[in-house]
């Protein structure tokens, strides 16, 4: 069963490395990460590249969350009798959301600087149980329309997947555990936002970036 978890985590971690901000940036002549807050990340594309590329970076970055998620779930696990019983079934579905996740953080060939995983996390969660991906989105919605700040409700939304699993998956620690880690890698990655929103100068949702140079 030990070589069923490798596959998943290597397979992951390899779509998580398709990152959509910076091939969307590559096809507008540039770098992203040189521009705005150098991440490759949907928030930043918006502000440098607009709405239609930040809406198609963030579809790319759901999408190869969500769908490793589905075909190991639908696909892998009932087709294969030892993943088929539930709890192994439900644990190495997060554990393939998880490297996708790390995939999309730490890529490989941009010398592990990536996105921050927010718009991946929440597509694994809604592939996972579609009850926390619904709490996931309707609590970054809230937070970001009261706020502006989509970093602030990218750190409430991971740390509240800790809250939602004890609801939904009440007794499984593994899964608690994984959702630990979730949390911890999205609040981590967003580390300087934190300094920033203490110190008031992080950017609200809007905010534009010149990419003249």
């Amino acid at each position: 069963m030990i070589g069923y978890f490798l596959i998943v985590i290597v397979v992951g971690y390899l779509c998580g490395c398709l990152e959509s901000g910076y091939l969307v940036g590559k096809a507008n002549g540039i770098d992203i990460r040189e521009y705005g807050s150098g991440n490759a990340g949907s928030t930043n594309v918006l502000r440098v590249l607009g709405k239609k590329n930040a809406l198609i970076t963030f579809l790319g970055d759901t999408l190869k969350g969500l769908i490793p998620v589905l075909l190991v779930k639908y696909v892998m696990c009932p087709n294969i009798p030892v993943l088929a019983d539930e709890p192994v079934k439900s644990l190495i579905v997060l554990v393939t959301g998880f490297a996708v996740m790390l995939g999309h953080d730490y890529t490989f060939f941009m010398n592990f600087k990536g996105g921050k995983g927010v718009a991946t996390t929440g597509a694994v969660m809604l592939g996972f149980d579609w009850r926390m991906g619904l709490c996931s989105l309707v609590i970054f919605i809230i937070v970001v329309s009261i706020t502006r700040y989509v970093s602030l409700a990218s750190c409430i939304m991971s740390a509240a997947l800790v809250v939602e699993i004890l609801i939904f998956h009440p007794g499984r620690w593994d899964l608690f555990g994984m959702c630990c880690l979730f949390a911890f890698f999205v609040i981590y990655r967003h580390r300087t936002n934190i300094k920033r929103l203490m110190n008031g100068t992080e950017s609200k949702l809007g905010q534009k970036v010149d990419i003249k140079k």
